[in-house]
């Protein structure tokens, strides 16, 4: 067994509400001098970048973990991460048809760009990515898993966009067995007002839309037998 920097929830400048400077290579580089061994790459009901990000991972010798993170019927973000690039983009597919469909307005939201492994624009996603699918929480976890895939509810401290900000709980029925904080969650004070979150598995990311949060804020260790996306997805699931 081995410990290995993580950050498990990324955005690229595909997410409406992440910068430009986002790109696959500048991500991947960012990563690399941070010392982080691993992340995923989590954009906003989508998974359209996942495959150039995961290139500019290899070049720069940062393991990249294809995810998304969707939004649920009620409005609570799930990070989704994926065994293979193949498992991600069929989850994407399904997403993208169980979604409403608006024109994004790029001058208010952004641009949605999608770039090439050299951060090449490739094109831009048409219809917004801010915006709740038809999935509810109880349907994620057993989603993902048909796609070679694992759920857990995203930045759980938080007062919106979490799951127990729109539910006021974890929902047993919901069957995760991880879950995320954000890296500057009092994890003590978490699991006094959440007694449910016990004994589940919890890893703290930046959720980072900008170069800088994704340099400033200290990464975490996870131990696992390699470095490897089998390997996290089991020490998670």
């Amino acid at each position: 067994m081995a410990e290995y920097r993580y950050d498990l929830h990324i955005h690229s400048c595909l997410s409406p509400c992440g910068d430009n400077d986002m790109t696959p290579n500048n991500i991947a580089g960012m990563a690399a001098l941070m010392g982080l061994d691993i992340i995923a790459i989590t954009d906003h009901n989508t998974c359209k970048n996942a495959a150039s990000v995961m290139a500019a991972g290899e070049e720069a010798g940062v393991l990249v973990i294809p995810g998304m993170e969707l939004c649920t019927a009620e409005e609570a973000h799930i990070v989704c991460l994926f065994e293979t690039l193949e498992g991600a983009m069929e989850f994407d597919g399904y997403i993208y048809k169980n979604m409403p469909h608006v024109p994004n307005k790029a001058d208010i939201f952004g641009e949605q760009r999608m770039l090439s492994p050299q951060d090449e624009l490739m094109g831009t996603e048409e219809n917004l990515l801010l915006v709740s699918s038809f999935i509810g929480v109880d349907d994620v976890l057993p989603l993902a898993r048909e796609y070679g895939g694992i759920a857990l509810p995203a930045h759980v401290n938080r007062d919106s966009y979490s799951v127990i900000a729109a539910l006021g709980a974890l929902p047993p029925e919901a069957g995760f067995t991880a879950f995320e904080a954000t890296r500057d969650c009092d994890m003590d004070a978490l699991y006094q007002s959440n007694p449910e979150l016990q004994g589940l598995h919890a890893v703290r990311d930046s959720d980072s839309h900008y170069l800088e949060t994704l340099a400033e804020s200290e990464a975490h260790l996870m131990e696992l037998p390699e470095r490897s996306i089998k390997a996290v997805l089991r020490a998670l699931g």
